[in-house]
């Protein structure tokens, strides 16, 4: 007899389970919220002033938009894995300034410019290398925590870009500024390189055992050593992919104004936007929890107020604490969202 008492309660157990509701978990999806804020903002600009709408304003979004979502990516890579990198606007800061300097005797000399686009391309790539195993150094070899170790490659790079160009912009060259106006409809050549670059580390975050070790490390870098993942080499390995992706964006900060400027504001400013986007879009800085869309939704947010407000003629200073308003939401739902999976397995 007792049991079938307990086999006839168990499923009376099951089914009185209280689950979370479906529009709970809608509304506290980061991506989805992001989307609607987003479509909202574009109409709410778009009503202030018509001519947000024209297809050169759309193109100047689509600019700085690739501007930001490069380095915005790299620091997707280093939170998910549980670290930060303070160091991408500094990084792009000095590497545009070197290699600015570098290849002017070319674009004086009036050499092709396919050639030097290129060179100056690798060559950032490199130096932004090098600053990323400079930090990667720091952490995984002196075992200093990410925000100390790249807090000192942030601090020696923008100490550089001022002392090598005395705080000047650097170079020249009107030939980039054309080619980086030029393209397909709404999109620029440079749009278009940057969007293909960003759908290919998208395909590594999700797709590749690269990104699973990295999401491994991020969740519990305890446990992925156990695993047998070698964590420090994977670790410095994304702290170098971060440097060059933020060397990269040095080379497209040339080639989009035709010089490399210098100026601690500009590393400030990068390295904001880079972070914002990415909890923005949903990342834990504590690691192990991110998704590439949602780092691109943060980028185009962000991209779209930054552009907005100067666009219906609110001063530049305000962006900042607008920005700062929009990330204090997104903790906001993130911890909405943690609280609600908490819920939910207690439940269970």
């Amino acid at each position: 007899m007792s049991l079938t008492r307990d086999d006839d309660a168990a499923p009376a157990a099951v089914t009185s389970r209280p689950t979370t509701p479906t529009l709970r978990r809608i509304v506290t999806n980061q991506q989805f919220v992001l989307v609607v804020v987003l479509i909202a903002l574009i109409l709410f600009f778009g009503a202030r002033n018509t001519l947000f709408f024209r297809i050169g304003e759309f193109t100047n979004l689509l600019t700085d938009f690739s501007g930001l979502v490069m380095i915005a990516i790299a620091e997707a890579f280093v939170i998910i894995a549980g670290g930060i990198d303070l160091a991408v606007g500094s990084t792009a800061a000095v590497t545009g300034v070197i290699v600015a300097g570098w290849i002017q005797p070319l674009v004086t000399h009036g050499d092709n410019l396919a050639v030097i686009l290129v060179l100056g391309t690798i060559l950032c790539a490199g130096l932004g290398a090098v600053a990323g195993a400079i930090s990667a150094l720091l952490i995984t070899v002196f075992r200093l925590v990410p925000f100390v170790a790249t807090l000192i490659t942030y601090s020696a790079g923008a100490g550089l870009a001022l002392v090598i160009s005395n705080g000047a912009p650097v170079g020249y060259d009107p030939r980039a500024i054309v080619w980086s106006t030029s393209g397909i409809s709404l999109f620029t050549w440079l749009d278009i390189i940057v969007i293909v670059i960003a759908i290919v580390l998208g395909v590594v975050l999700h797709f590749t055992v690269y990104g699973r070790y990295t999401y491994a490390i991020g969740s519990n870098e305890f446990a992925a050593l156990a695993a047998g993942i070698k964590t420090r080499r994977h670790v410095a390995s994304i702290y170098i992919l971060s440097g060059v992706l933020a060397g990269l964006t040095g080379m497209f900060f040339y080639i989009r104004s035709g010089s490399a400027a210098p100026t601690t504001e500009v590393s400030n400013s990068a390295n904001l936007l880079a972070i914002a986007a990415v909890v923005i879009g949903g990342a834990s800085l504590y690691g192990g929890v991110g998704r590439w869309w949602g780092v691109i939704l943060g980028a185009a947010l962000l991209t779209v107020v930054s552009d907005g407000l100067i666009f219906i003629n609110v001063a530049p200073t305000w962006i900042q604490v607008v920005v700062g308003a929009i990330i204090a939401l997104a903790a906001l739902l993130q911890t909405l969202r943690r609280r609600s999976n908490a819920t939910g397995r207690m439940t269970t």
